[in-house]
């Protein structure tokens, strides 16, 4: 199931709506982030109809999320220019993820122009980059779209690299498909550790356009990790759309137990 039939198969609930997590979406034990993350997206969004766009989000990954699952939203603030909303995803064993977003309007007197967010060195045009194979990764993997962004080169660094897009994104709001699709990339130390078992821990991304656009939903994301001890690991993330332009930048903490 794509996540546009699992929206349509929602039962309402109060503060939110009751869902149920097919198998073809599951990370491990555990639900694929990005579609936790995008549910709670939904459940805030449905809190009012005239929202600004969505600027910021603090996703936490608490626990498990498997099967049927409630979601649920709650407005914090609602200021002249800014909403805070928080987020919540539970299950039988408990809550499995908490978000804040932040929803914001432009700011018409501000001057400031930057825009520094390059696309990495060296990237393969998407028509020219080679697919993943097809039963390469999670279970969720089939839902996307993949190729290799970047040449392999003889010296292994903590970054990895693909253009990626939704096989299934028919009428979803297009901040809830780049959320859906944000956390897609293994992390970036993987091609240090090779395959091991890994668990995202905190998601913080800020999107830098009020509409995110690209063509043929094709997106360019990117994992580069600059921390790993212990079996903790950080990693700056981006993304950007078919005309190099980037729509979103995060960090992620990940558990590597290997």
């Amino acid at each position: 199931m794509s996540l546009p039939q699992i929206l349509a198969a929602t039962r309402p609930i109060d503060g939110g709506f009751a869902a149920t997590i097919p198998a073809d979406w599951m990370q491990g034990r555990t639900t694929y982030g990005g579609l936790s993350a995008a549910l709670a997206l939904v459940a805030a969004q449905q809190l009012a109809d005239d929202l600004p766009p969505l600027r910021s989000a603090t996703i936490n990954f608490v626990g498990p999320l498997a099967g049927d699952v409630e979601v649920r939203a709650k407005l914090l603030r609602r200021g002249r220019n800014a909403s805070w909303i928080s987020a919540e995803v539970v299950n039988e064993a408990g809550v499995g993820l908490t978000a804040t977003f932040v929803f914001m309007g432009p700011v018409e007197a501000s001057t400031l122009h930057l825009h520094e967010v390059p696309l990495p060195a060296g990237v393969i045009p998407l028509e020219q980059a080679v697919p993943l194979p097809e039963r390469a990764g999670p279970s969720f993997a089939p839902n996307f779209e993949r190729r290799f962004a970047l040449p392999q080169g003889e010296i292994k660094l903590p970054e990895v690299c693909w253009w990626e897009r939704l096989v299934d994104a028919d009428g979803l709001d297009p901040m809830v498909a780049l959320i859906l699709l944000g956390d897609a990339l293994p992390p970036g130390v993987m091609p240090l550790t090779g395959p091991a078992p890994v668990s995202s821990m905190t998601w913080l991304i800020n999107l830098l356009t009020p509409l995110p656009q690209t063509d043929d939903g094709w997106f360019l994301l990117q994992a580069k990790g600059n921390y790993a001890e212990k079996g903790c690991s950080s990693q700056d993330m981006a993304i950007w759309n078919t005309r190099g332009e980037a729509v979103a930048v995060g960090m992620q903490s990940i558990a590597i137990f290997g």
